[in-house]
């Protein structure tokens, strides 16, 4: 199936990553969705979307892609699962692809810093009162490393690192809180 007609198949949302420090094995942890928090498209994606798609598929059969781009596979994902925040995620960059290791030097270099999830919708529901579509079952076939993050407030909470020193993970939590604050400050610009 070529990317045009994957396109047409499958909804995508985009979340931003935060990414201080990528391992080097490209491990990083993170919410590629936060439940009941409107999109850049007045999606909400709500509690629960996901589970059965989880159940039936499992981590191991939702695909990790570059820019939703079927024929570009960067790595796996080794678990996702749905907790009270969102859609809560751990992958793995592939070494031996090109591609994957250009996504990890763009990523450590912070020039690459967006989720998005790919999925096919089940059931949705308008808010009329609020000008939204509430995601009520998603089939989640894919989640994406992206240039362009769809949910802005959703971010990666932890990269694992082989090494690191104090001063390294404080300012790297120092520069999420930033982000965080940045977002909350303009998130009316998004809207």
């Amino acid at each position: 199936m070529d990317s045009r007609a994957l396109a047409r198949l499958l909804d995508t949302k985009r979340a931003d990553l935060a990414l201080a420090r990528v391992d080097e094995q490209g491990e990083f942890s993170g919410y590629a969705s936060l439940f009941g928090e409107t999109d850049l498209a007045h999606d909400v994606v709500e509690r629960g979307a996901f589970a059965e798609s989880l159940a039936k598929r499992g981590a191991g059969r939702v695909r990790m892609l570059f820019q939703h781009d079927p024929n570009q596979p960067i790595g796996v994902w080794t678990h996702i699962a749905e907790d009270e925040r969102g859609l809560f995620v751990k992958g793995r960059l592939t070494q031996g692809v090109g591609r994957a290791a250009e996504v990890l030097s763009l990523m450590r270099a912070g020039a690459l810093d967006g989720l998005s999830i790919g999925f096919r919708t089940v059931r949705a529901s308008p808010d009329k009162s609020k000008g939204v579509r509430r995601i009520l079952e998603a089939d989640l076939w894919e989640i994406s490393v992206v240039t362009f993050p769809m949910l802005p407030s959703a971010r990666v909470s932890v990269i694992k690192a082989c090494s690191g020193s104090r001063d390294e993970k404080q300012l790297a939590a120092r520069i999420r809180s930033a982000s965080r604050m940045f977002n909350e400050r303009n998130e009316h610009r998004w809207h």
